[in-house]
């Protein structure tokens, strides 16, 4: 009996029937793969790459099946105090925890939402929260430039460079020099940003008109002057005739006269109040320079002999369109004068520059003639055409002034025969010289008028002009 019982549980086990037990035992026992591989499969001729594969397949099928005994145990699953599920997977998806939760994860806490519910997306804040105002941002795709208000846009002016200064400097003291409107030149010194360099601008224009005329000097003493005030202060105006006095070793090269003038245009700025009177006090005893000493000098000169005047305004002189014609005529005169004794045709060329009225060289020609008409003797006569000829060439009289100058001598002749007799023959004879050296021309020459009685041949050759 025994031995049909063992026959048929084994029978029963070949037939593939397998108890509850056995299959339970089964599903809950680790996997192992060493037990599942075939002595023979693995005896045999498998390579290692075929071993490997199979040993992975077999790992998966323990995973697939541990699987489904947790998820048949799901009743049970129960979370342990940090949090954590008992007998859960941590890498299964069963076992994490929903992160759309705002009660804290890490199981401390008393459950409450994060921030007291202030925080999150599309929450306001917590109750009672101020918030203060912000300022609109460009890149909002809410901003509205029409409800901002008006845009201001502001002009900014880069500083102009040391080394650019110049450059930029030089052209508008030279058109100052032509026009002489100090308005213009603050309203080109606004529009550029000098900076700390601003005190230069004097500088420039002091050495600039040291090289030009009296007239440039004394537009150059006003243009400081309406400055002061305005755009430069008294420092400033001290900042640069200090520099100028440290450059007159190089301003003597082309302007030997600068320490003199130097002194002159320090004299003019101390009576205008454009520097201290404690200017010239500073320099004392600490001057090495001879040519600052010089001028120096000059200007305490000046202010000692003008101490009864307000304004030095004559250190200048005054501009050639503003002098008077009877000084013109009188300072023509003592030119001709001084070139009759001296023969030197280039100081005169010089003086009659200083004066600065080319539109009045006429006046130059016509008492040149009345002096040749008032001389004795032919040498004034020789020396005035050389003079005229000089003029002529150098175009520092023009074919204008000089047909005006000999046609006012024309129209004054009668009145001048009544002083000089003989002024009629002298006037045709120089007329005659000026034509051949080219002074004149032969129109001017032909309209020289004679000596007003018309020399007959005879009384009997019926009226025929001597020539």
């Amino acid at each position: 009996m025994a031995t049909e019982v063992d026959t048929w549980s084994t029978a029963a086990q070949a037939d593939g029937m397998f108890s509850f037990d056995d299959n339970l035992a089964e599903a809950n026992r680790p996997y192992s793969v060493d037990e599942d591989l075939n002595e023979a499969e693995v005896n045999g001729n498998w390579t290692p790459q075929e071993k490997a594969l199979h040993e992975a397949r077999l790992k998966a099928k323990a995973k697939r099946r541990l699987r489904k005994s947790s998820s048949r145990n799901s009743t049970s699953e129960s979370f342990s105090e940090s949090g954590d599920l008992v007998g859960g997977d941590p890498h299964s998806p069963k076992g994490k925890v929903n992160t759309n939760d705002r009660k804290s994860r890490t199981g401390k806490g008393r459950g409450l939402p994060k921030k007291g519910g202030a925080g999150g997306k599309g929450v306001w804040g917590a109750a009672g929260m101020v918030y203060e105002d912000e300022e609109p941002d460009v890149r909002d795709p809410n901003y509205d430039e029409a409800a901002q208000g008006d845009t201001v846009y502001a002009t900014v002016v880069p500083e102009v460079d040391e080394r650019e200064l110049e450059k930029m400097v030089n052209p508008i003291v030279q058109e100052y020099f032509e026009h002489g409107d100090t308005k213009e030149v603050q309203m080109l010194l606004k529009g550029l940003n000098l900076g700390p360099h601003k005190y230069e601008f004097s500088s420039l224009a002091v050495s600039l008109s040291l090289e030009g005329k009296a007239s440039h000097r004394e537009l150059t003493s006003r243009l400081l002057s309406d400055l002061t005030g305005k755009l430069l202060s008294q420092s400033d105006m001290a900042r640069a005739f200090d520099k100028i006095l440290k450059e007159l070793p190089d301003l003597i090269l082309d302007t030997p006269e600068a320490p003199q003038m130097l002194g002159q245009f320090i004299a003019r700025a101390i009576a205008d109040h454009i520097l201290p009177m404690s200017f010239l006090d500073c320099y004392k005893g600490k001057v090495d320079c001879e040519h600052a000493r010089v001028a120096l000098d000059r200007a305490a000169v000046l202010l000692t002999m003008k101490r009864e005047m307000v304004r030095l305004d004559n250190v200048w002189g005054v501009g050639g369109g503003l002098r008077p014609v009877k000084h013109l005529i009188k300072e023509m005169n003592l030119l001709l004068k001084e070139y009759l004794i001296s023969g030197d045709v280039t100081e005169a060329e010089r003086c009659l520059r200083d004066l600065e009225v080319p539109h009045f060289h006429h006046e130059l020609v016509y008492e040149t003639i009345v002096m040749v008409l008032e001389s004795k003797g032919d040498t004034a006569s020789h020396m005035m055409i050389k003079l005229l000829k000089s003029f002529w060439k150098t175009g520092l009289i023009t074919v204008d002034q000089m047909n005006r100058g000999f046609q006012r001598v024309y129209e004054e002749l009668p009145e001048i025969n009544l002083d000089v007799p003989h002024a009629h023959s002298i006037m045709e004879t120089f007329v005659d010289l000026c034509y051949q050296e080219s002074v004149i021309t032969k129109q001017l020459r032909d309209t020289c008028p004679s000596r007003g009685r018309k020399r007959f041949v005879s009384e009997g050759d019926g009226g025929v002009i001597k020539t």
